[in-house]
């Protein structure tokens, strides 16, 4: 009679009772414990670095809404006495250059040439990743040395190679500029997250009648998107701040991009400060909204691989 109570209960208890409590046994996996000077201490690191990191954007601000002559002072202050938002209206008719126009040109650049560099990359990275052909290897490193070489040591060369096509001043230049000196870059990238795919893939797709590109598009890619987006946001910032060339293919100050465009503040006997700090703060904003959209997959492109 009492082993049929003890089963009763137990039964109960299973069905939405209360459990008995187990002695002798602790939980395998218990609350993160940290004292209150540790949370503390925790909590003030992280301002520091958050400090260092977001003071010099902070200055840039300050200096943005300041007047000339405040700028100019030999007693500066970090705040400024008057505020003057109007800076940030007046620097898009400054008569030093058309910063509609150059934003408008810094855009078309980036966005056209990272996909450029996608539409190469990606079966680029796909056949050397599912294919072992002669001379591999050799392709593979002969890709990565082309990342040693900057559009700084080749601007002459760029120029007359440009020039004779009759394509200087023109955006489609830094287009395939900017695509050919980040196509390393992204290939090795896509390369690394390719060759991370089970071959056994490929093979179920193709039985069941799927070709190549199919393949491709259809089942690599969505496995390798968070490898796509880290090319992405790293090709697109890479034309974003392209500057060397720019400045010695691109002469019309219209077809100029907004790093280009930034030096026109800055004279032999005068420099517009206020208008330098609004304009490198205004040419950030398209980077970081970039980053706020896909930030989550590009932590998990740049993290994956680490845990097996």
């Amino acid at each position: 009679m009492s082993v049929v109570t003890e089963t009763r209960v137990v039964t109960t208890a299973g069905r939405g009772g209360a459990r008995p409590p187990v002695s002798g046994r602790k939980r395998r996996y218990t609350a993160d414990q940290v004292s209150l000077p540790r949370v503390i201490l925790r909590m003030a690191a992280g301002l520091i670095v958050l400090g260092v990191f977001i003071l010099p954007y902070l200055i840039m601000f300050f200096g943005s809404v300041k007047s000339k002559p405040e700028i100019r002072s030999v007693n500066p202050t970090y705040f400024p006495t008057e505020w003057h938002w109007d800076n940030f209206i007046k620097m898009w008719d400054t008569p030093e250059t058309p910063l509609v126009q150059n934003m408008i040109s810094t855009i078309v650049i980036a966005v056209f040439a990272t996909l450029l560099v996608l539409l190469v990359a990606m079966p680029a990275a796909y056949y050397t990743a599912r294919f072992k052909f002669p001379g591999r290897m050799v392709f593979l490193f002969l890709v990565i040395v082309t990342q040693m070489l900057q559009p700084a040591v080749l601007t002459s060369g760029l120029f007359r190679q440009f020039a004779a096509m009759g394509l200087i001043d023109t955006w489609a230049a830094m287009i395939f500029i900017n695509a050919a000196f980040n196509l390393s870059f992204a290939v090795w990238i896509m390369h690394s997250f390719f060759a991370g795919i089970p071959k056994e893939v490929d093979e179920a797709a193709q039985i069941d009648g799927a070709g190549r590109l199919t393949v491709l598009f259809k089942i690599n890619l969505p496995l390798v998107w968070p490898g796509i987006v880290t090319a992405i946001v790293f090709t697109f910032v890479a034309c974003w701040n392209e500057f060397a060339a720019s400045l010695v293919i691109l002469s019309t100050a219209g077809n100029q991009p907004m790093s280009v465009a930034l030096t026109k503040f800055v004279g032999q006997y005068e420099t517009s400060w206020q208008y330098v700090f609004g304009v490198s703060l205004v040419a950030i904003v398209p980077v970081i909204i970039l980053f706020m959209l896909i930030e989550k997959r590009l932590v998990g492109g740049l993290t994956a691989g680490s845990v097996k």
